[in-house]
């Protein structure tokens, strides 16, 4: 008699699911995208580049691809309304797309072209995705699962530009406030908040054209040594809501940074600087 192996099939988290991820076509977006089709979902990709996803839409028919600037409202009613009419539901909303806006540091040179392309994306997209997720969910009694991107700039400051710091902590309480509305109906809310990840977005925003380079430098200045974030691990994250295995969980904010956000290394770096030759006592070696 053959021996009963010990090794089970990875079980399909999301088996029957039916999600739209915006910003899907690359990126965080697209990382998760397969993620869930690997775990039984199907899959709307919502973006604006249409170019990046033909050849992903054709290899797989659990996917389908459709125009969205989330910043416009007839474009994201229309990306849930498609998704509805092709797969009969909705059970989960990733409201990922983003951008970062230009590299400015100074509040002085902020004007309000900036503040208005950096908010018209990541928070009245943001409202527009919970909002029309919520009416089919609502609608259908779909205990479904709004997720948005936001950022570890939510939990520390003065790494990012102002206006997209500021987006990102009102996508943070727009996230808990509609959180508390929609529990009625069994619908979760929660955000992800990476750290620095070497994405095509990020490092435009940084200004660096070698994802090499941004490596050494988020692992220098990274919590967590011998280890990057990568857009893998945010998509495990964002999984984890998505599924049952977070059914009663909603108003989280899941910041996935290596603990950076835990310390200030200011006080270390300045001792390095002020006494370089000095002897470091025990709380010293801690933090530097």
């Amino acid at each position: 008699m053959a021996t009963p192996s010990l090794q089970s099939p990875i079980a399909k988290k999301l088996e029957g699911k039916i999600a739209i991820i915006t910003g899907g076509a690359s990126g965080i977006g697209l990382a998760t995208a397969r993620l869930f089709i690997q775990h039984g979902a199907k899959v709307t990709i919502a973006d604006i580049q249409d170019d990046l996803v033909n050849s992903l839409v054709k290899e797989n028919e659990h996917l389908m691809f459709v125009h969205c600037d989330v910043a416009i409202e007839s474009d994201v009613q229309n990306v849930v309304d498609a998704t509805v009419a092709k797969f009969g539901k909705l059970d989960i909303m990733f409201s990922n797309a983003g951008v970062a806006g230009k590299s400015i540091s100074s509040i002085l040179d902020v004007d309000t072209d900036i503040i208005k392309n950096v908010f018209d994306v990541n928070v009245v997209g943001a409202f527009l995705c919970a909002k029309h997720a919520a009416r089919v969910m609502i609608s259908s009694h779909t205990k479904g699962s709004i997720i948005f991107t936001t950022s570890a700039a939510t939990v520390v400051y003065g790494i990012v530009p102002h206006s997209y710091a500021a987006s990102k902590s009102a996508v943070l309480g727009l996230c808990k406030n509609i959180g508390v509305e929609l529990g009625r109906y069994g619908i979760k809310v929660n955000c992800v908040s990476p750290h620095y990840i070497s994405t095509k977005l990020a490092l435009d925003a940084l200004g660096i054209d070698e994802r090499e380079k941004a490596e050494r430098w988020f692992g220098e200045g990274g919590n967590l040594k011998g280890v990057l974030l990568e857009e893998q691990d945010v998509a495990n994250g964002v999984l984890y809501l998505a599924s049952d295995d977070s059914k009663y969980v909603s108003g989280l904010n899941l910041v996935i940074d290596g603990g950076y956000s835990t310390t200030n290394v200011a006080l270390g770096e300045a001792y390095k600087k002020l006494f370089p030759s000095g002897t470091t006592n025990q709380v010293m070696q801690i933090l530097i």
